[in-house]
């Protein structure tokens, strides 16, 4: 085949000054920084250092809460805690000896002259699935009997019997509960539809305290006590808010702060301590220490560590709490007491960082503002074809799961394979 005296020239060209290969993108990006949580509030790193230079809880409380006082408060309300979000199966049953599980259609409240729809003997399991815009409930037996029963949109479980304990299944994690009694309600969520919501409607006071999940029961007692105060003074500003999308008051995750029911108590050697630290902050068996600004209880936010200073609100949120500013954290940085947070390193798949900021791909990062604290204020990313996407360094590092907004990139490759944890820190 003749070619064209063009088409020599136009090969001659390319062989000489073959095309521009096109930049390749980054696979990762490589973070190291310090602290745990959002940072707003108490640290409790910083109250179990406090604690053990012999500081009392509530020199610790009024260290990182601004203009409170610490004094007793009515706290024998009923709270709801949910237990269980967007679900589509929930079980329960009770293992503990001659103890019964009582089903009732529908809601009850607190009432007790009420008759139970079916009365259901230890080691049967109760399944609640989601079909369709109902909940059918069903119970399996130990061998193997399963009895449908009629479906609904919502129930209530009470355990009955002498040291009665329920537990119950989501997915593969099995909870215990001793107090109060469960509701099972279908809701409508955005964008997902039908769903199951589980919540344990229980006492303040102290059955919702004694299963607070937060800190070790090992813990020095002043910051154990410190935060019981601050869960407790937390849940008494969301009493008697209900939320329609939880069917609940509190989150029992860190959205609020962590609830585990009895597994807490029940913790060997430990779970008494705890048990203690509450029950030393009751005035009387209505009233119990809270931290209160202006005489109310306030939203006593906490978080595990910080990079040496807490942060103001206004730097999470966007708006000033006035009994929350910024102090000094020292604990947080003593290797000793925070061994995996006063220093981490994390490694982002550049895939994880595009889609938190909304891009095909990522090309660069460049973090352009930071907060008095030092924390991230904005970083901006930049897709290989120019477009800039910004947001907040708390939004940041939500998305992409690293510990804390104290970060930044790092110079040299990580030291050791080091996972993104599976779920931030709010508000611990």
């Amino acid at each position: 085949m003749r070619m064209s005296k063009f088409s020599v020239i136009l090969l001659s060209f390319l062989l000489c000054f073959p095309p521009a290969r096109a930049t390749e993108l980054p696979v990762s990006f490589n973070f190291v920084g310090a602290g745990y949580g959002h940072g707003v509030g108490m640290s409790q790193i910083g109250a179990r250092g406090q604690a053990l230079e012999g500081k009392s809880a509530t020199d610790i409380l009024k260290y990182y809460y601004k203009d409170v006082t610490v004094e007793p408060i009515k706290d024998d309300q009923l709270i709801r805690v949910n237990i269980g979000h967007l679900l589509s199966n929930f079980s329960l049953k009770t293992d503990t000896k001659l103890a019964t599980v009582e089903l009732f259609n529908g809601e009850i409240g607190n009432a007790t002259d009420v008759v139970a729809d079916k009365v259901i003997p230890a080691k049967v399991s109760i399944n609640f699935s989601l079909l369709g815009n109902s909940i059918v409930p069903n119970l399996l037996y130990a061998n193997g009997r399963l009895v449908t029963l009629t479906k609904g949109k919502s129930w209530t479980l009470r355990w009955r019997g002498e040291g009665a304990v329920a537990s119950t299944k989501i997915g593969m994690t099995t909870t215990k509960y001793r107090y109060g009694q469960i509701q099972i309600k279908l809701v409508k969520a955005p964008l997902v539809g039908y769903r199951i919501e589980a919540t344990n409607t229980l006492r303040l006071h102290d059955e919702y305290l004694w299963g607070i999940g937060e800190v070790p029961s090992s813990w020095p007692m002043a910051a154990l006590q410190a935060q019981v105060i601050a869960s407790r003074t937390y849940a008494l500003s969301k009493v008697g808010k209900m939320r329609a999308a939880c069917d609940c008051e509190l989150y029992s995750i860190s959205q609020d702060q962590n609830f585990v029911g009895y597994s807490k108590e029940i913790e060997p050697r430990w779970g008494m301590i705890w048990k203690q630290a509450v029950n030393s902050t009751s005035a009387d068996s209505q009233t119990g220490l809270a931290v209160l600004y202006k005489s109310l209880p306030i939203a006593t936010y906490f978080f595990s560590s910080s990079a040496g200073v807490s942060v103001p609100a206004q730097d999470v949120w966007g708006k000033l709490v006035p009994y929350i500013s910024s102090v000094s954290d020292p604990w947080s940085m003593d290797p000793v007491l925070n061994p995996r947070y006063f220093h981490w390193e994390r490694g982002v798949d550049a895939s994880t960082v595009a889609d938190a900021f909304g891009l095909s791909d990522v090309a660069s990062l460049e973090i352009v503002s930071r907060n008095v604290s030092q924390t991230v204020a904005k970083i901006v990313a930049t897709s290989s074809s120019g477009v800039h996407n910004e947001l907040s360094g708390e939004a940041f590092r939500s998305k992409v799961k690293l510990p804390s907004a104290w970060f930044d990139f790092s110079p040299t490759p990580l030291s050791s394979a080091n996972p993104v944890p599976s779920s931030s820190a709010t508000p611990s």
